[in-house]
C-alpha cells in the first residue's frame, strides 16, 4: 500500500472514530444528562407545563386555547362561548394562513404593518365585537376601555396570557353568564394576575387557562 492510500485510510479511520465518539457524547450522553437534570429539578416545565383538572390534563400553561361553542352547520368558525374568559384573537385577525386558530403545527401572525388598511379594519371590527360581547344589561363597555391585546393576535399566535385590563373587561359578562357576583369574579381575576418577573421583566398578565379552570371550580 502506497503512502497516499495509507494516509487516506488513516484519515477515514480518524473520521470514523471521531464520528463514533461525538455521536455517543452529543447524541446519547448529553441528551440523557440534560433530560435527567430537567426531570430532577424542573419536572413540571420539562413535561410541557401541563395544567390538570380533576386529575386530567386540560392543556398547557404555555399554549393558548379557544373557548368556543360547537360549530354549527354553515359556520366556518365557531362563536365564542361567552361563559368563559376569552383569550387573545388567534386567527390573525383575518386570513392568516400560518396559524389559523391556535394551530400548534405552525405559529405566526399577520405580519401586516400598523398602517395596513385591511388590518385597521380588522381591528375596528374586533373592537366592536369585544364591546358588544362584553356589555351586559347593567354594564356597557366603553370603547376606550378595550386594550390592544383584546383586538390583536400575538406575534406567535399562541400567547396563553391576556392583560389584567382585558380580563377585568370580561368580568361583568362572565359573572352574568355564570350567575355569580361581580365582586367574586373580580377577586378571581385579581388572584390569578401574575406580576412582572423579578419585578421588572415583562408585563402583568393573566393566564386564561388557569383562570377558566378556577372559574369552573367556582361554578361547581
Amino acid at each position: 500500500m502506497n503512502s497516499s492510500a495509507r494516509n487516506t485510510a488513516r484519515l477515514l479511520g480518524a473520521g470514523a472514530r471521531a464520528l463514533l465518539v461525538l455521536t455517543v457524547l452529543c447524541g446519547v450522553l448529553y441528551p440523557l444528562a440534560v433530560t435527567g437534570v430537567a426531570q430532577g429539578l424542573f419536572p413540571h416545565q420539562a413535561n410541557g407545563s401541563e395544567v390538570k383538572e380533576a386529575g386530567k390534563v386540560v392543556g398547557s400553561s404555555l399554549i393558548g386555547q379557544r373557548y368556543d361553542l360547537p360549530l354549527k352547520k354553515g359556520q366556518e368558525t365557531p362563536a365564542p362561548d361567552l361563559k368563559w374568559f376569552q383569550p387573545r384573537p388567534s386567527n390573525g385577525l383575518g386570513s392568516n394562513s400560518v396559524n389559523t386558530r391556535y394551530n400548534l403545527i405552525l405559529s405566526g401572525a399577520t405580519n401586516r404593518a400598523g398602517d395596513n388598511e385591511e388590518l385597521i379594519q380588522w381591528v375596528k371590527d374586533a373592537k366592536a365585537a369585544v364591546v358588544k360581547d362584553n356589555s351586559t344589561p347593567g354594564y356597557r363597555v366603553p370603547a376606550s376601555a378595550v386594550p390592544p391585546d383584546a383586538v390583536t393576535s400575538s406575534g406567535s399566535g399562541l400567547d396563553p396570557d391576556i392583560s389584567p385590563a382585558y380580563a377585568r373587561l370580561q368580568v361583568h359578562r362572565v359573572a352574568e353568564r355564570n350567575h355569580l357576583p361581580v365582586q367574586r369574579v373580580e377577586k378571581l381575576v385579581e388572584d390569578h394576575t401574575q406580576q412582572r418577573v423579578l419585578g421588572f421583566v415583562g408585563e402583568p398578565r393573566v393566564n386564561v387557562l388557569a383562570l377558566n379552570v378556577a372559574l369552573r371550580e367556582l361554578v361547581g
